[in-house]
């Protein structure tokens, strides 16, 4: 007998990268069920000051809302600290064209949250563990991808595990992905988003901003304490004159760049940068195997849409292998797989085709374009039903969505 058969493990579904939506789809495939195994490289941050702000928040839609309550998580996601927001201001640093949008036009308490992403990790990851049915193994990593009659993976450790099929969710430079042989298409937006938590003199009023300049958007999103997260995307070259100032400086900065919106910047935290790019997936499935998140698809940040995308994902997936195994189809089958792939890539197409317009059109300073894009904004924001569509489409309260990411009746 081998050291490989001596160490093999059988799952139904293997989930490689235990970040925000790969615990989301284990979580709604063990509740249905299936045995999973999580592979992670490192365990969430467990504890953090409580007056610490994470660098990197998401922007969760009600659809994404809907998904994490189904999953039993959003109500310690409360304890923890989540930021609702009930408008949405964005305007054209190079004119006059500006649009708000207001839950209160469409009677809704909100129009979403911002949320600390190890808050929304956190929460999920000890979900998983207190789901039978699943298996965690942290520190894991990959270090071969088998995709023949009997997909698996094996480990650094040597441990060879099998499955069903196996889930890449592991980031935008997914290493399954990789192994697979599956190609992307996409390009670096020459850009890098600076992210920090600062308090601004004024208080936000549970507003989101949005500041478009020719280098990129400034964003200010509202955290609950009367703080703002900040993303601002701009040049490489300014990025790095930006991070190497001290304070003060990088404060006054700000405070110009964003026109003076919540007054002087009083203090900025700790900043980090990152390189901004779009990235899609030329497919997301191969028999055994299927990307979901980050893997997939890689979006500039400006809408905040990511991580969204990457719920809807999850929930799509893990609707198509519950309804395979309902009726005895095999859940690793192509086309098993096709339904997932035939209703998350035209959508995901579709969303970042439509930001990277929108980048592309606010991000210069032709003088036709930009009377046009100011112009849009304004008769968008003079709409009336036509602006409602767009926001009520945004925050996942219309269209075609999978169950998971549906409100449910208290009993169901």
């Amino acid at each position: 007998m081998t050291d490989r058969e001596t160490t093999l493990e059988y799952f139904d579904i293997i989930v490689v990268g235990g970040g925000m939506v790969g615990s989301a789809l284990a979580c709604a495939t063990a509740e249905a069920g299936f045995n999973v195994c999580v592979l992670e490289m490192r365990e969430p941050q467990q504890n953090w000051p409580k007056d610490e702000v994470d660098l990197r928040v998401s922007a969760l839609t009600r659809a994404s809302q809907c998904v994490l309550e189904n999953l039993g998580v959003w109500e310690q996601m409360q304890a923890l600290r989540i930021s609702p927001y009930t408008d949405m201001e964005v305007w054209d640093a190079g004119g006059s064209g500006r649009i708000h949008f207001s839950a209160a036009e469409l009677g809704e308490v909100n129009l979403g949250h911002i949320v600390e992403n190890r808050v929304t990790q956190l929460t999920l990851w000890q979900r998983l563990e207190s789901l039978q049915g699943v298996t965690l193994r942290c520190p894991a990593r990959v270090t071969q991808l088998l995709l023949d009659d009997k997909p698996g993976v094996i480990l650094d450790d040597g441990t060879h595990l099998q499955a069903r099929l196996i889930v890449a969710a592991d980031g935008r430079d997914s290493q399954i992905r990789e192994m697979a042989g599956i190609g992307t298409k996409g390009w670096d937006y020459d850009q890098h988003a600076i992210v920090a938590t600062i308090t601004p003199q004024q208080h936000h009023g549970y507003t989101a901003r949005q500041r478009f300049m020719k280098t990129g958007p400034l964003a200010f999103l509202p955290i609950d304490d009367g703080r703002c997260s900040i993303v601002w995307s701009t040049s490489p070259q300014e990025a790095e004159a930006l991070m190497a100032m001290d304070d003060k400086a990088f404060s006054h900065a700000l405070t110009l760049a964003s026109d003076h919106m919540l007054g002087e910047i009083d203090a900025v935290g700790p900043r980090g940068v990152f390189p901004l790019r779009l990235g899609h997936a030329e497919i997301y499935i191969r028999p055994g195997l299927a990307l979901i998140g980050d893997a997939a698809h890689a979006i500039h940040p400006l809408a905040g849409q990511g991580v969204n995308l990457g719920f809807l994902d999850a929930a799509t997936l893990a609707e198509t292998v519950i309804d395979a195994k309902s009726i005895g189809r095999p859940i690793g089958a192509f086309a098993t797989l096709r339904r997932y792939e035939r209703t998350r890539k035209g959508a995901n197409m579709g969303m970042l085709a439509a930001m990277d317009a929108f980048k592309r059109t606010f991000s210069n300073e032709i003088p036709p374009l930009q009377m046009i894009r100011n112009l849009g904004l304004t008769l968008a924001d003079r709409s009336g039903p036509l602006k409602h569509l767009m926001v009520r489409r945004a925050m996942g309260l219309s269209g075609e969505l999978p169950d998971l990411a549906r409100h449910r009746p208290v009993g169901n």
